[in-house]
Order: C-alpha cells, then sequence, then structure tokens
C-alpha cells in the first residue's frame, strides 16, 4: 500500500515523520526564507506566499493569472500525482491560501501540518537547512471558476438565510474603527472571528479542537454555505482551511475588504 494514499487533510507531525523521504510527497514550506535556510522540514521546498497573489492594487490579494500559478508550481516541482503537505510559521494563514490555490486548479491531494513550524520546531521533529531546488516540471493546470466567488454574487447572496459570512479580520476592522481601505466596517451580516482565535495557543497554533463549538455559537455550521475573507485572503486562508476540515460547504473571497472597502457602492455595516 502506498503510504500517502488517504492521508488526511489536517496531519500531525508525528504522522509525517514515518512519511519523510517518500517520492510522491512534495512538502512545502512558506515560512520566512529566514527561517527556511536556518531550519525546515527534510525536503521541504519554501514558496514565497508573493507568488499566489496578484499583487494590483487595491485587491492585491486576489488569484493571479494562471500563467503565474504554473510557474510558481512548475519551481517546487508540482506533479498531479503527488501528495502535497503544506506548512507555514505562523499559524496557517499561508498554508491555507496554498491549500485554497490547489482547490481553484482542481488538486485534491494535499494536507496540512497542524501547527506548522512551530509544532514542528518546538516538538522537537528532524530538520535539516538545505536549501531544495527541486527539478523545474511542466504544468498546465486550468482554473476551476466554481472554486471562486465574486462580489456580485456575494450581493446576491446577502438575502439567502443559508449562507453565512465568516469575516476574518480584528475585531476592530470589523467595526470600522480600523481602516485598511477607503471605508470601514464589514458585509452586511456577516460574522467575526479573528483568525487567530482558531488556534490553540497552548499547543503550538494547532487548530483548535473545540473550533466547531465556538463556530455553531455564531451561526457556522455544516448546514450552512459558508463564505469567508479577510483584507486579502490571507489570514481567511486559514478559516478557509478550518471550514474545509470540518468539512464544511466553504468559499473564500479573495477579493476580500481590499475590493470590498475600495468600491464606492459595495453595502458596508458598521
Amino acid at each position: 500500500m502506498n503510504p500517502t494514499e488517504d492521508l488526511p487533510l489536517i496531519l500531525e507531525a508525528e504522522q509525517l515523520v514515518p512519511l519523510l523521504g517518500q517520492e510522491d510527497l512534495l512538502i512545502v514550506d512558506l515560512c520566512n526564507p529566514r527561517l527556511y535556510s536556518q531550519s525546515h522540514v527534510p525536503g521541504a521546498v519554501n514558496v514565497a506566499p508573493q507568488s499566489m497573489v496578484s499583487g494590483v492594487q487595491p485587491a492585491a490579494g486576489k488569484l493571479p493569472a494562471i500563467e503565474q500559478i504554473n510557474q510558481m508550481l512548475s519551481n517546487i516541482g508540482y506533479s498531479e500525482d503527488k501528495h502535497i503537505v503544506v506548512y507555514d510559521d505562523e499559524g496557517g494563514g499561508w498554508a491555507g491560501r496554498f491549500i485554497w490555490t490547489l482547490d481553484v486548479i482542481g488538486h485534491k491531494k494535499y494536507s496540512y501540518l497542524n501547527g506548522g513550524a512551530h509544532v514542528w520546531l518546538k516538538e522537537g521533529h528532524p530538520t535539516e537547512s538545505t536549501i531544495n531546488r527541486p527539478e523545474p516540471t511542466q504544468v498546465n493546470a486550468q482554473i476551476d471558476d466554481a472554486m471562486l466567488i465574486s462580489k456580485d454574487a456575494i450581493i446576491a447572496s446577502l438575502e439567502d438565510s443559508d449562507t453565512v459570512i465568516w469575516d476574518a479580520r480584528s475585531a476592530a476592522e470589523y467595526r470600522g474603527e480600523k481602516v485598511f481601505a477607503q471605508r470601514g466596517g464589514h458585509i452586511p451580516g456577516a460574522v467575526n472571528l479573528e483568525w487567530t482565535l482558531a488556534m490553540d495557543h497552548d499547543r503550538n497554533l494547532r487548530i483548535r479542537g473545540d473550533i466547531a463549538s465556538i463556530l455553531e455559537q455564531l451561526g457556522i455550521t455544516q448546514e450552512k454555505k459558508i463564505i469567508t475573507h479577510c483584507q486579502s485572503h490571507h489570514r481567511s486562508g486559514f478559516t478557509y482551511l478550518v471550514g474545509k476540515s470540518l468539512g464544511y460547504t466553504i468559499k473564500a473571497y479573495d477579493g476580500s475588504w481590499s475590493e470590498w472597502g475600495n468600491l464606492p457602492d459595495t453595502p458596508i455595516e458598521v
């Protein structure tokens, strides 16, 4: 049996250790390059988060052109057959964004290393400092539009009682007290739970074991269609991942507040 078959979405460090060195495993490190150069999971390839975003203002966090995605994947030796394990050094924002990107191109074989570098380094798992540079591959991925949601689709869903918007920004941003766009506030009806509140800070930033009950109290539940966002779909990379880990129907709005709050006519509550 192939040891990477049927790996769970949320992968614990103890599950990854015996798989290190497997040819059909691609480990993606989204940590600060300085940390990566000092210590990382053996075999991991470092990816700059900037390669996953368009960089075009004002909504710089939107999905980039497919050519940019294909180039990023080529650089890390991507192939459709590989199981991809993703981690970062911040609790899952960029790792979740990478998993969302994989969903957008239809790649389904992936796992998140729960707690990322915090767990791996603080709990004594094997490391290396080798800068891994795989042989580039030919990548011709395509974007699945069904995995994307536009501002117009969100506006159309605002009266839908089966849809709930999870705003992953800080409470001050949600209330319009901290403003990083032309306008502050939140999408009407959106529910606020800051992304870091879904992390267990006593267990090296693993996903909280009680996160489902916390979300249920907010009305973010299994039977709802969930849309998550933040300012640039970085923090909401993690909340997207959390929703997926619970089996929820969830999409991420990559335009996020940097698009919504910079438009003159989008509806806003404060």
